[in-house]
């Protein structure tokens, strides 16, 4: 968008915010999800590209975005699930050798709408006191031949569901099972569920060995009959309760090694007798301490999740880590099954690494060893 339009976000609580339009123009004048922010310093293409943002209009918390621009090998999924972006100021100029297209023409090319010049400060703090909210924005200046009206957006917002009850992981998997080839020395059979799966896990998966991607709906007797090295349960949006795939987990435990990062993990937990509950803002970020019970260690972590296990709810693991923020339930273990999980990703991408040794703690699993 060449011409500078004024855009307005509204939140279904009415509060109001200007700004600019970005990117592509919203089917209908009006792009809607569930508002959540991201305190990442960078890797805004790998979180607008991760699938577990279906849903979501992502606020970056960070002040200036896009001045290292995109390209074509740090997308996370074959295209962006957000359903929008807001930031507080959007570098109209790229400047990094790996840049091919600015994050503005990648937002446009994409069919991603966004609204700049937000008070990302304000709309955080007010996110952190109500807690993730509906929103609605589109362009309320009449220069625009699209735009739309204040009041417009304002009904929108009233009416606007956000990801509550929704299972958002038929709209991210995959349509038909693929294999992604061994890059290391790893000779292991690893199935990947894919229930929102990105790039970055499979080259950590593809170092112990090959790695099929299925798709979510795959039952778990088509799984064990590949007979697998162990199973892997990706990343994903929504409501896990939604999704009908906790008693295809649970088809698993027991039979075959089993790993899980975020929604997988929730799916784990409940198939291990615990509840899900939402939080109050999700935990979206690349900074957030995480305690390692077993080891000690204090582990700086990547996190994007609304949903977490209920503490004191499970009945058949045992808890391994803990957030330090806010003392959510960030990793489990069963207490019967060669089985664990994690609430946090340990690919990263984008973020810290200091969890990556997870990876290997699945191989040991599968070798027949303690997680």
């Amino acid at each position: 968008m060449n011409d500078i339009y004024e855009s307005l976000l509204v939140l279904s609580d009415g509060t109001a915010f200007q700004g600019e339009a970005i990117g592509a123009v919203p089917d209908g004048g009006i792009a809607g999800g569930e508002v959540v922010f991201n305190t990442v310093l960078s890797g805004y293409q790998e979180v607008l590209t991760d699938p577990s943002y279906a849903g979501q209009i992502v606020t970056f918390t960070y002040p200036h975005i896009g001045n290292y621009g995109t390209n074509a090998e740090d997308n996370e999924s074959r295209r962006p699930f957000a359903r929008g972006v807001i930031v507080r100021e959007l570098s109209r100029r790229m400047s990094n050798w790996r840049a091919t297209e600015s994050l503005d023409a990648f937002l446009n090319r994409r069919g991603v709408p966004g609204i700049a010049g937000v008070d990302t400060r304000r709309l955080t703090r007010h996110i952190r006191e109500a807690g993730s909210l509906p929103g609605v924005f589109g362009i309320v200046d009449d220069r625009f031949e699209g735009h739309v009206s204040e009041s417009a957006l304002r009904e929108a917002a009233a009416r606007e569901p956000g990801t509550d009850g929704l299972d958002l992981v038929a709209e991210v998997t995959t349509g038909q099972p693929y294999e992604v080839a061994a890059t290391g020395a790893g000779s292991r059979r690893i199935v990947a569920y894919d229930f929102g799966i990105k790039s970055t896990i499979l080259t950590n998966l593809t170092r112990l060995g090959t790695v099929e991607v299925v798709p979510a709906s795959t039952p778990a007797a088509e799984v064990l009959a590949r007979e697998p090295d162990g199973v892997f349960l990706s990343n994903g949006p929504g409501d896990p309760e939604r999704t009908g795939l906790v008693d295809t987990v649970a088809g698993l435990l027991g039979e075959v090694p089993v790993f899980g990062i975020c929604l997988g993990h929730q799916l784990m937990g409940l198939a291990l007798g615990g509840r899900i509950e939402k939080l109050p803002f999700g935990h979206h970020g690349g900074n957030h301490p995480v305690k390692n019970l077993t080891t000690g260690t204090i582990e700086i972590t990547s996190q994007n999740h609304s949903f977490a296990i209920a503490e004191g709810s499970l009945t058949r693991a045992e808890v391994t880590h803990v957030n330090l923020n806010d003392g959510v339930i960030e990793g489990i273990r069963s207490r019967d099954a060669p089985a664990f999980s994690v609430q946090h990703h340990p690919e990263a991408g984008p973020g810290p690494r200091d969890s990556a040794y997870l990876f290997e703690n699945f191989e040991h699993l599968m070798k027949g060893n303690v997680a």
